[in-house]
C-alpha cells in the first residue's frame, strides 16, 4: 500500500479499519509518531465524527543540536475514544479502580504535576523531566482520572504511578537506564512494572534485574517491539526477539488497530502474550490540560499495565504470576490474544491459578420425622382407588361391548330357535 503524502499525520477510520499514519520530517524515522504540531483525527467510540487533536511523538528530533520539547495541547477531546470502549473500562471501574496498587512506568519520564493524575505520581530527578511527553501520556492511559471527562479515564484511575526514565531526553531507549529503572521499581515494591521501550539486544544486567523483579512478586510487562518504522516496509525485516519482552515470565505486549489486526508495517517478532489497543488513543501530556492523540506498542503496554493494576487491586492475595495468568487466560482468543480487562478482573477460573470461588455455605439442617405410618395408610388408599377404578372401567366396557353386539344382530346361543321341531 502506498503511504500518504509526507508531512501528514492523519488517522483515517471507517467501519473499524485504520490506516497507518505517516511521519513528518521533524520526528526521527525509527520511531513513527504524529508530530505534536500536526493535528490528527481521533475516532469517537460512538461512531460520530472524529476529533482533531495534536499527536504525541515517541521520540524528538535532535539532529539540529537543540531539542524542542513537545508543546502544550490547546485541544480537548469531547468524546470517548474507541479503545476505552473496546476494553469496557466504564464497566470495569464499577468493580475496581486500581486503588492501593503502584505501577512503575519506564518510558520518557512522567511529570508529577500533570493534569488528570491527581498528584498520584512519584518521580524525581531526570524522571520528572518529560520533554517528549510520551511517559506522561502513557501514565494517563494507566491511571489517569480523566479530569473533567471521566469517560477518558485510564484503566486503573486510582492507582499510583512511579515514573522512571528508560530513555535519554529525546526518547531514545538506553539499556543502562532501563536496567536501573527496573531495579528502582523492584526496590519500591511496585505491583506492576511496565517497560514501554524495546531493546534490540539482550543485556545480562537487565536479565538479572527482571528476574529479581519477578521474584519479588511484580507483574512485569514490556513492549514486544520498537515502534512501527515510519518509512519503507517491515516485510523485509526478519522476525526477532526484543528485550526485555523476551525474558522468561515477562508479558510481551503488541498493539492492534480497531479491526483487531496489527499495523501494516509492524515489526515482526516471536511470541506475543497480549495485544491491546494501540491507535487513536486519547490522553493528556506534561504541559497544559489539553489532550493528545497517540498510538503504538508503548500505548498498548500502558493499557495492559493498567489492567494488571486493576487485577492486583481486585485480587490482592494473588501472586504476580497468578495476576499475569489472569490477563492471558481471560484474553479474547485471536491470532494474538486480545486484552479483556473486564474479564481479567471478574472471571472466576478455578484451577487456573486465579482465585476461585470460596466454599459453598453449608446447607441448613432439615428436621426429618417418621412418616412410615402415613406412608402405609397412603398406600392402602391408593390401592382401593385403583381397584375401584378398575371395576368401574370393566362395567363400562361390558355395557359398551353389549350394545355394539346387539346393533350387529348378535343373539345368545339358542335364542330364536325355541319352538322349532
Amino acid at each position: 500500500m502506498r503511504p500518504p503524502a509526507r508531512g501528514t499525520a492523519r488517522l483515517l477510520y471507517g467501519a473499524g479499519l485504520a490506516a497507518a499514519l505517516t511521519l513528518p520530517a521533524a520526528v526521527a524515522p525509527a520511531h513513527a509518531a504524529p508530530h505534536p504540531r500536526t493535528p490528527a483525527v481521533v475516532p469517537a467510540a460512538d461512531g460520530a465524527k472524529g476529533q482533531e487533536l495534536p499527536g504525541m511523538p515517541t521520540v524528538l528530533d535532535s539532529r539540529q543540536g537543540e531539542v524542542s520539547c513537545t508543546p502544550a495541547s490547546k485541544a480537548t477531546a469531547e468524546k470517548q475514544d474507541w479503545s476505552r470502549q473496546r476494553l469496557d473500562l466504564d464497566r470495569l471501574h464499577r468493580h475496581t479502580t486500581g486503588r492501593g496498587t503502584t505501577v512503575a512506568l519506564i518510558s520518557t519520564g512522567v511529570d508529577p504535576g500533570a493534569a488528570g493524575l491527581g498528584g498520584r505520581v512519584t518521580a524525581s530527578g531526570d524522571a520528572a523531566d518529560d520533554c517528549v511527553g510520551l511517559g506522561t501520556f502513557l501514565a494517563g492511559i494507566v491511571a489517569g482520572d480523566g479530569g473533567g471527562s471521566p469517560r477518558l479515564a485510564g484503566a486503573a484511575p486510582a492507582a499510583k504511578i512511579l515514573g522512571l526514565r528508560g530513555t535519554d531526553r529525546t526518547g531514545v531507549p538506553q539499556p543502562g537506564l532501563v536496567t536501573a529503572a527496573v531495579r528502582a521499581a523492584t526496590e519500591a515494591e511496585a505491583d506492576v512494572i511496565a517497560v514501554a521501550v524495546a531493546l534490540p539486544r539482550r543485556d545480562a544486567a537487565l536479565t538479572r534485574a527482571v528476574a529479581d523483579a519477578r521474584k519479588a512478586g511484580a507483574v512485569v510487562l514490556a513492549a514486544a517491539t520498537p515502534e512501527t518504522p515510519a518509512r519503507g516496509s517491515s516485510d523485509e525485516i526478519p522476525a526477532r526477539t526484543y528485550w526485555p519482552a523476551g525474558e522468561p515470565g515477562v508479558l510481551s505486549v503488541a498493539d492492534i488497530l480497531p479491526a483487531g489486526s496489527r499495523p501494516d508495517r509492524a515489526l515482526p517478532t516471536g511470541d506475543v502474550d497480549l495485544a491491546a489497543p494501540g491507535a487513536g488513543v486519547v490522553s493528556g501530556g506534561p504541559r497544559g490540560k489539553g489532550h493528545y492523540l497517540g498510538g503504538g506498542v508503548a500505548v498498548a503496554t500502558a493499557y495492559a499495565a493498567g489492567a494488571a493494576a486493576a487485577v492486583r487491586a481486585a485480587h490482592p492475595d494473588a501472586s504476580g504470576e497468578e495476576a499475569a495468568r489472569r490477563l492471558t487466560t481471560t484474553a479474547y482468543p485471536a491470532d494474538i490474544p486480545q486484552l479483556d480487562a473486564y474479564a481479567a478482573v471478574t472471571t472466576v477460573r478455578a484451577g487456573s491459578g486465579a482465585p476461585a470461588a470460596g466454599p459453598a455455605p453449608a446447607a441448613e439442617p432439615v428436621a426429618v420425622r417418621d412418616t412410615s405410618g402415613t406412608d402405609r395408610a397412603t398406600g392402602r388408599a391408593v390401592l382401593f382407588v385403583l381397584l375401584g377404578s378398575a371395576g368401574v372401567f370393566s362395567l363400562l366396557w361390558a355395557g359398551f361391548a353389549l350394545s355394539r353386539a346387539r346393533s350387529r344382530g348378535w343373539r345368545p346361543a339358542g335364542a330364536g330357535t325355541a319352538g322349532k321341531p
